[in-house]
């Protein structure tokens, strides 16, 4: 099937609560291009370069996600125009986020991410540091980000119990959080090949690549 018609079929099984996230990280402009004449609008990459020469070349009303592993140093090359960034893991990075976002008088959008996989090859915070990153005196200094929920990446295995616990798990702390934090909206769970299964788990946000654009290289 086409671009078009796999991403027509993956929106119609989405409910409406559920936000879409084209991965596009290595795919060509043609075929982001196939891709936002259906209507599509949200595409994540992860690595910042490709990001910022897809920004210089493409329409301007794409939102663009930041999905992959940051590196501290690279934040400033995108601060103008990233909208959400998926994958913080440190509350240095946080701040870094937050002086770049300040340069350019925006709000930067930033979901924490939660450790949930058993690899060693994941990233992630401890759930115990997400909780002392958001209560702590430090983050309420940071005016120009905006913390809107988790990221996480289950464990890459077959086990689809070993997957569901991972995810029921960051839903619950997920809902906990949001008691006290309003701006929680986005729990970002699931891509091509978990995606159901993350939002019978909670997800609110699925990050869906070769699904969409077909395997990669």
């Amino acid at each position: 099937m086409s671009i078009s018609e796999n991403l027509k079929k993956i929106k119609q099984s989405l409910p409406a609560k559920v936000e879409l996230v084209a991965v596009s990280k290595t795919k060509p402009n043609s075929a982001i291009l196939e891709a936002y004449s259906t209507g599509q609008r949200i595409f994540g990459e992860n690595r910042i370069q490709e990001m910022v020469d897809k920004y210089d070349a493409l329409p301007k009303d794409i939102e663009w996600h930041m999905i992959g592993h940051l590196q501290r140093n690279k934040v400033k090359y995108m601060a103008h125009f990233v909208n959400l960034i998926h994958g913080v893991d440190s509350l240095k990075t946080l701040q870094e986020i937050n002086k770049q976002a300040k340069k350019h008088n925006r709000v930067i959008h930033c979901l924490l991410q939660a450790r949930i996989a058993e690899e060693d090859t994941k990233f992630g915070l401890p759930f115990t540091e997400i909780e002392e990153i958001l209560s702590s005196k430090e983050l309420e200094a940071l005016e120009n980000i905006s913390i809107t929920g988790l990221m996480g990446m289950a464990t890459f295995t077959d086990n689809t119990e070993q997957v569901k616990g991972e995810f029921t798990k960051i839903n619950t702390l997920f809902k906990k959080l949001k008691t006290d934090n309003k701006e929680f909206t986005t729990l970002s769970i699931g891509m091509s090949g978990d995606y159901k299964l993350a939002i019978e788990c909670g997800s609110t946000m699925v990050r869906v690549g070769s699904a969409i654009f077909g395997t990669r290289n």
